[in-house]
């Protein structure tokens, strides 16, 4: 009954508010009551309450994105990428992906498999190319599983040479001296490297290089390094390598890669047991 005598009294008012001045940017109203302006504060403790809300906001946002796999992304011409590593320990559906930290049993594995570098678990997540392509079993008859969550997935090593083209056209390759503002050519590993992690090189256009001044494209290619066919970790600081979902043949799969010293996006096929970095494509 009080709520309904509120709301009769409210709609009273309203076809009085014009006559009593009242104005929504944060002035004095007739009964002396300032109308509060939530997204433009009027009044000190109410704009440090503002900022407060914002930073906290911000921050639960950031956990939030370093929980989801991915969160971040970036457009880059007509395709959209992911700018975090893949974190996936399940298939899409649910199934878990096997963490295998054992050298013999990763060496002999023809099924998908994720790791840590070095087995650190402050290290970024490895995969072997069977689980880029959902290969949970040793039945060639069952079905292979989705690895990227709905609406992603792996790129293809032409989804890669396309990125490649698109940082190349649009002014991402290394100036200096030499090559002045180059649209042809490939010296784009600076421009994807990310800021930290990289040794130190002294070659031109090389992510180890004055490495303040890497990721322009904002892809944030951090060097992980990789685990090899045979269980071992190489290259922390060195490479950064990122599996594409094309095959070579029976054996090797297709990948892409930054090296420390070296300027361009490099491009390669290595056996499928290797463990690599996995970046996803919008659909």
């Amino acid at each position: 009954m009080k709520k309904l005598l509120l709301l009769l009294f409210i709609l009273f008012l309203i076809p009085f508010a014009n006559a009593q001045d009242i104005k929504l940017n944060g002035t004095i109203s007739a009964e002396n009551n300032q109308i509060k302006n939530v997204s433009d504060p009027t009044e000190a403790q109410d704009a440090v309450t503002k900022a407060y809300i914002d930073a906290l906001i911000a921050t639960l946002q950031s956990q939030i994105d370093d929980l989801h796999p991915n969160s971040g992304y970036i457009s880059y011409g007509d395709q959209v990428w992911t700018v975090k590593n893949a974190k996936m320990v399940t298939y899409r559906d649910g199934t878990p992906i096997p963490k295998v930290n054992n050298y013999q049993t990763w060496q002999n594995l023809t099924t998908g498999a994720w790791c840590y570098y070095n087995n650190d678990i402050t290290k970024g997540k490895l995969y072997n190319w069977y689980a880029v392509m959902g290969i949970h079993d040793t039945n060639p008859n069952t079905p292979n599983k989705e690895f990227a969550p709905e609406g992603w997935h792996v790129p293809s090593d032409a989804e890669w040479t396309t990125l490649e083209e698109y940082l190349i056209a649009n002014g991402y390759n290394y100036d200096d001296a030499t090559t002045g503002n180059t649209t042809t050519g490939n010296n784009i590993a600076k421009a994807m490297a990310s800021t930290t992690g990289w040794n130190s090189s002294t070659a031109a256009g090389a992510p180890g290089n004055a490495t303040s001044l890497n990721n322009s494209s904002n892809f944030n290619a951090f060097p992980e390094g990789y685990r090899d066919e045979y269980g071992n970790f190489n290259y922390e600081g060195s490479e950064a390598f990122f599996w594409s979902s094309d095959e070579d043949d029976f054996y090797e799969a297709r990948f892409r890669y930054l090296f420390f010293s070296y300027s361009g996006l490099g491009r390669n096929h290595y056996y499928k047991q290797y463990g690599f970095s996995v970046r996803f494509v919008r659909d």
